[in-house]
């Protein structure tokens, strides 16, 4: 590799244009900001509310996929890791997918991210109404709506470091919830109490109906391995980190920190939880949208600890929410840089917030929230589609590490300050899961209703993806002719396998790639 090339790899903003799209924005989020965000998007309505529906149609064999899931979770977060030392962005895998596979893949990457979130949005706004009627049970939805999207909206449109400030005392909300349970639930397995009539213990695990791995009456051997796919939505948001990552103080220090805490939270908050809500009832006692941690307080005759978790509920779709205004409004602001969204997503504030693509995004939760109301059976769909984004999300992390690990072995671009253990293989063994996870949700879906259109998860895969690419490839086409324009025609990666595709030259070009002519 020539000394042109190194040099052009090397620099920042604004000469290297893929940092282009960094401009504007502010480095204000501070390490409990960045340790917050990373315990946070680990902990939500997943564990909270979704594991009671698990629990309930798998058994206690639910532990061994969350600890597996949690596995391939890590190893997600170290190849993400890699790719942040690499080169910090707001744009996150969007600017990753343009920088190592061209401009198509970028706008396919966004676009499904954001589609991702929108739909998620609207669902947490929908619980957020729910969770609301366990007190007020005549309080109309619709107020809830507006009033938790208000209180996001200005917190997002405020700054990041009002983002941070939200989700560092969510996550403290969250975190010491989970606390005071696992304390509560280690004396009471620990002393082997009695919880409604029923004694605690780890016991309970193989004395369980059905036994550890349930196989028989309504219960099939591979339960197990297909709840894994609805695990894995458990775990969605922990890669919120990476676009966090460009408006961290110091992301060279705070990431490493961050990524390697995952794995210790994910043993001890979603393990140590399952663990001893499995050993404290039997999982039949576990229904779908009641928390667990709900049913076991109730139990215990301690209402008050049962009414917190609700507050915790909202306070876990509060900050879902807030995650998801602000990764949008700069995942759309990258697509605007690069003239694959529309040019008013490019606009900030003075405080560096893409305020536009934000207000973008909580306009489309508002009417999905009415659609939500009219059409729930529809919507499910739609919300299931969303799945699709989390996975193909996390395949492009993957991806991405793939090749700038082959980048930098070939001594194309500087080897990254924090290499993921185990590649290639760790990268390949999360992609190989993350197409059975497809499978799987295919499979579950066809066996989930004798009806085919209630066969969700089915229509998803069979029919969604499809939808989906031909929607894609029709968008790709309607903006293409800009991003030739705005690239000069450079569609390709930035990097081939022998340096920069277009020469040393482009590469530095700041009109070259995306951000040149916003």
């Amino acid at each position: 590799m020539s000394d042109t090339t190194i040099e052009v790899a090397e620099r920042g903003e604004p000469h290297n244009s893929l940092d282009a799209e960094q401009v504007g924005y502010k480095q204000s989020l501070s390490r409990r900001h960045v340790q917050m965000i990373a315990i946070g998007g680990a902990i939500g309505t997943g564990l909270f509310l979704g594991s009671a529906s698990r629990l309930h149609s798998t058994g206690p064999a639910l532990l061994l996929s969350y600890a597996f899931v949690g596995v391939i979770a890590y190893f997600l977060m170290r190849a993400l890791g890699e790719l942040v030392l690499h080169r910090a962005t707001s744009g996150a895998f969007v600017s990753y997918m343009r920088e190592f596979f061209g401009e198509k893949a970028a706008f396919v990457t966004g676009w499904l991210y954001w589609f991702n979130w929108a739909l998620t949005g609207i669902a947490e706004l929908s619980a957020v109404g729910l969770y609301v009627q366990h007190w007020w049970p005549t309080m109309p939805t619709w107020i809830t709506v507006l009033i938790a999207l208000a209180v996001v909206l200005v917190i997002n449109l405020l700054s990041a470091r009002a983002f941070g400030e939200f989700e560092f005392w969510a996550a403290i909300a969250k975190v010491g919830a989970i606390i005071i349970f696992l304390l509560v639930g280690v004396v009471v397995v620990g002393l082997r109490l009695d919880i409604g009539g029923h004694r605690a213990g780890l016991s309970n695990m193989w004395r369980n109906p059905g036994g550890f791995w349930p196989s028989g009456g309504d219960f099939a051997w591979y339960g197990p391995i297909l709840v894994m796919s609805g695990v894995v939505f458990a775990y969605a948001a922990i890669e919120m980190v990476g676009i966090a990552a460009g408006e961290m103080a110091d992301a060279k220090v705070e990431v490493p920190k961050a990524v390697n805490a995952v794995i210790f939270r994910i043993a001890v908050f979603y393990c140590g939880s399952i663990l001893l809500l499995v050993s404290m009832l039997p999982t039949s006692d576990f229904k779908g949208g009641i928390s667990p941690f709900v049913t076991i307080f109730s139990r215990m005759g301690l209402g008050w600890m049962a009414d917190l978790i609700q507050v915790v509920l909202i306070v876990a779709a509060m900050s879902s929410l807030n995650s998801g205004l602000y990764s949008t409004g700069r995942v759309l602001r990258s697509l605007g840089m690069a003239k694959q969204a529309p040019t008013f997503t490019l606009k900030m504030s003075s405080s560096g917030v893409p305020w536009a693509g934000i207000v973008f995004t909580s306009v489309v939760f508002v009417l999905g929230a009415v659609l939500n109301a009219l059409t729930p059976d529809a919507f499910e769909i739609a919300l299931e589609a969303a799945a699709i984004g989390v996975l193909f999300t996390w395949g492009t992390i993957f991806l991405c590490q793939l090749r700038l690990r082959r980048l930098s072995d070939r001594g194309v671009i500087p080897a990254s300050s924090f290499q993921a253990p185990g590649s290639p293989w760790t990268s390949y063994v999360g992609l190989v899961f993350l197409v059975l996870v497809l499978v799987g949700m295919a499979v579950s879906g066809w066996q989930a209703s004798p009806y085919f259109w209630h066969k969700t998860d089915f229509i998803v895969v069979i029919i969604g993806i499809p939808a989906l690419v031909v929607l894609l490839e029709v968008g790709w086409r309607v903006v293409k002719h800009k991003v030739v324009a705005n690239t000069g025609d450079r569609l390709k990666a930035v990097w081939s396998d022998d340096g920069p595709t277009y020469g040393p030259r482009a590469a530095a070009d700041p009109d070259a790639l995306a951000g040149g002519r916003s």
